[in-house]
Formats: structure tokens, sequence, C-alpha cells
């Protein structure tokens, strides 16, 4: 267990909201580059608030945020810390509507952020949370869908082709070899015509010329430090373990003031 998964459930819980928000865009730099993919108004979506680091940048941005967390006391901690054009959702997105086993380490409450409706090794223990398709909230005018949610990214996408088809907006999505495969996320959103972007410096490079699992298996190591580790260690910092993938429909690049269509060679 990290450092910040120890303290966490000791400190004041909008101490730690405070902490999340100000060293995530280390963590994540595509949090600060939200205007080359995320179009101003609209209805953001962020699947897997945790602390709400992703929320609250958003809510600066969009006209509405639909939050969407399993952890209750997770949920309920959004609810009282995000700002007023913040809507929280106490479940987990998925392809159905019910309950679900949601599966996080031996004795956790979900605090690192690595619960899951898919158990893997490091899940020891379970509580049962609603689930229901993002299709289902009936949402208008999608910009922006952030999907962070270890391994449970078909279910999400599935769950959402609805809003694909109809607002094409920009997916955040974090894909990750040593979580699960990439090809069933990525074939997926092709057949949906979506081209990936990822960011492994100061610029976005198309995901088709970039060895994402390549990468992975090279800092995969990086993974394993926890996030203050990685965003206030000087040799962390150094190294960019690249774990998320922006989709945007195949005509459209990210670019500052927002996503343009590719010019034809």
């Amino acid at each position: 267990m990290t450092l910040a998964a120890r303290m966490a459930p000791r400190l004041p819980p909008r101490l730690v909201t405070a902490a999340a928000a100000l060293l995530y865009p280390r963590f994540e730099p595509e949090l600060r580059r939200l205007a080359d993919f995320c179009p101003p108004g609209g209805t953001a979506v962020d699947v897997g608030g945790w602390y709400g680091p992703w929320s609250r940048r958003l809510a600066r941005r969009a006209d509405r945020v639909v939050a969407v967390e399993p952890v209750p006391h997770l949920a309920r901690l959004l609810s009282s810390t995000s700002p007023a054009n913040v809507r929280v959702v106490q479940a987990a997105a998925a392809d159905h509507t019910g309950t679900a086993p949601l599966w996080m380490p031996p004795g956790g409450r979900g605090d690192r952020g690595v619960s899951s409706l898919v158990r893997r090794g490091l899940h020891g223990s379970s509580l049962e949370v609603p689930c229901l398709p993002l299709d289902e909230l009936r949402l208008t005018d999608v910009t922006l869908i952030k999907i962070d949610v270890d391994g449970a990214e078909l279910a999400v996408l599935h769950g959402a082709e609805e809003i694909l088809r109809r607002d094409r907006p920009a997916l955040f999505v974090e894909l990750e070899v040593r979580i699960q495969p990439l090809a069933p996320v990525l074939s997926l959103l092709d057949g949906h015509g979506y081209g990936g972007w990822v960011l492994p410096g100061r610029a976005w490079a198309p995901l088709s010329s970039f060895d994402l699992a390549g990468h992975q298996h090279r800092t995969g190591h990086v993974a394993e430090h926890g996030l203050l580790r990685r965003t206030l260690g000087p040799h962390e910092r150094s190294i960019r373990y690249v774990n998320s993938v922006l989709f945007l429909p195949r005509e459209s690049h990210p670019a500052p003031g927002g996503p343009r269509r590719l010019q034809p060679h």
C-alpha cells in the first residue's frame, strides 16, 4: 500500500480532496490540456470520480458535469465538495442495470482508486453496488467522457453506445496492459469511427505511431509508485508512464482551443 493510501483515511476528507486537485494535474498532465479536446459548454462525464480531480476541473469548462462513483463514502464526499454544476451518481457505470460486486484490496474502502467490477489479483474484498449504463442517465450534449475503471472499460463503453453515436464525444480512457489487453477497446472504438491519441511528452501523438504496450512494459515499474512519489519524486517525474488514451472522432485531432478537423493529405 502506498503512503497516500495509508494516510488518506486518517486525514480530513476535504484536505485529501484539495490535495488530489493540486497534485493530479502533475500526475496526469492531460488534465492540464483539457482545452485541447474538451469543447466549452455541454455535459462532461467523469466515470470513476474518486476524490474529484477531474470533476472539479471539468466543472470550470462544462455547463454540467456528471460524476459516476460507486464507492459510497467517496460519492458522498464528491457531493459535498464539488461545485454546484456537478451531479454525483453513486453507482458503477456498466452495460446493464442492477447490482454487481465492486472489488477492492483487502481491508480497503476504495481510497486507492483501484476498485473495479473486474476482479484482479490485488482484490480481496467486495461491496455490492448499484450499476447502470450511461445511456440510462438520459444525458444531452455530451462533450467528454473520462473513464477510469481499472479493467471494466468495455462494459462502460457498451453502456454508452447511444451517446457515442449521437453526440460523438471525446473519450479519455485509462488503458493498461497489466490490467487488460488493449485490443477489445481499440476494436470497439475503431468500429465507432474513433482514433486514439496519447501525450508522451509536450505534443500529442497518434496512437497508431506509438507503441503503448511496449512503452508500458518498459515503464511499468513507475505504475507501482503512489501518487505522492510520482508527482513529487524527482526521479519519477522524469519518467512518463502513459496509461490513458484520448479518443476522438477519426476526422479530428487534439489542438489548443479544441479538437480540429484533420487536413486531407
